[in-house]
């Protein structure tokens, strides 16, 4: 069987159109054709878009390729489109071409035709086969992020039960025992006083158990980014990392409280303790400077350091894992991170978070 080629034919003449039909014909083609000469034809046409070719005379008396090119173009339909014309010269050509014409043809020179045709819909089909391929994808990257979104949330859920655990459970638990441990010297106080110095010293260590086991659970899950929001949770990271590291740490809030999703709130959080980590391991900074401000349906974060400054060469380093999860992080909500670095002067990372899941 020969193959099936579909042609729509803009064209005015019976000669013409019976002309390049012929020349398809001798081709081994079987042929699918329909004429039409104005516009309103055309957008009727294309309502089936599963046309081969379009075959277009240059100029027809109230009509012309220019314009059925558009019409195509409005419709977004990827049909190769070929001007076959005994009067366009090569400027009009060129213009063709550059308004989106596959090819045009003089016809007088029809023996460039099929090869033409069968050039354009090898392209076509490539071009198909790759908007399928980057849709699947797009696809395949969309199913991977809502994935790792619920993974994350799972990881946060899971981190909040461990840590209220281990707050509630074992902190208590210590509680009772350095309430004991209490009683205990009190009762040795009188009968047996030599060993009230090794209870005390169980006590010193007993408290700074205690005061341990806060800070992992901390560290799990702040019960301040529950309780009292993002804004805060970002004001008590702060501190606990100037108290922690001797680095000072300037926080400017230039907007008021903010309404977020849980989980792109906890995205925002965790990407702040990993910039102020990276700070505290490579920066060798003694000072940063962290903003906070809002507008334009973004929450925009801003960490400044007067460390060494980073370098390309290290952002390209692929062991830099921290900064690829803060951009993962960033990417699971629709935002994005900026990272730039002056040796010498600083590094500046920003932030910018859609609020809205619009």
């Amino acid at each position: 069987m020969n193959p099936l080629l579909r042609v729509l034919i803009i064209e005015d003449e019976d000669d013409d159109e019976e002309l390049i039909l012929r020349h398809l014909a001798v081709a081994g083609y079987d042929l699918e054709s329909y004429r039409v000469e104005d516009a309103r034809s055309l957008s009727e046409a294309l309502e089936n878009p599963n046309w081969d070719v379009i075959i277009a005379d240059y100029r027809l008396p109230q009509f012309d390729a220019m314009a059925a090119l558009s019409i195509v173009k409005e419709k977004n339909l990827d049909i190769p489109f070929l001007i076959v014309s005994g009067t366009i010269g090569e400027q009009l050509a060129v213009s063709a071409m550059k308004a989106g014409a596959h090819d045009y043809i003089m016809k007088d020179n029809l023996p460039r035709l099929v090869p033409a045709i069968e050039r354009e819909i090898r392209e076509a089909s490539i071009r198909r086969e790759r908007r399928l391929a980057e849709q699947q994808l797009h696809e395949s990257h969309e199913h991977l992020r809502r994935l790792t979104a619920h993974l994350q949330n799972v990881l946060e859920e899971e981190r909040k039960r461990i840590s209220r655990e281990i707050h509630d459970e074992l902190g208590q638990r210590l509680t009772g025992c350095k309430f004991d441990l209490k009683r205990l010297a009190d009762s040795l106080q009188e009968k047996q006083p030599d060993l009230v110095p090794q209870v005390d010293t169980m006590l010193e260590h007993l408290g700074s158990l205690t005061q341990t086991v806060r800070r992992i659970a901390a560290e799990l899950r702040p019960g301040v980014l529950d309780e009292l929001g993002l804004l805060a949770a970002i004001e008590w990271q702060s501190n606990e990392f100037e108290a922690r590291t001797q680095i000072t740490c300037e926080l400017t809030n230039a907007t008021d409280e903010i309404q977020m999703e849980s989980g792109k709130a906890t995205a925002v959080f965790r990407i702040y303790q990993e910039a102020l980590t990276n700070i505290a391991r490579h920066s060798e900074a003694t000072k940063i400077w962290v903003r906070v401000s809002s507008g334009g349906g973004f929450f925009t974060l801003k960490v400044h350091d007067n460390g060494k400054g980073v370098t390309e060469n290290d952002l390209r380093n692929s062991r830099s894992l921290g900064v690829l999860g803060m951009r993962e992080r960033a990417q699971i909500y629709g935002g994005e991170i900026t990272i730039k670095g002056i040796p010498g002067e600083g590094t500046t990372l920003i932030l910018r978070m859609p609020m809205s899941d619009n």
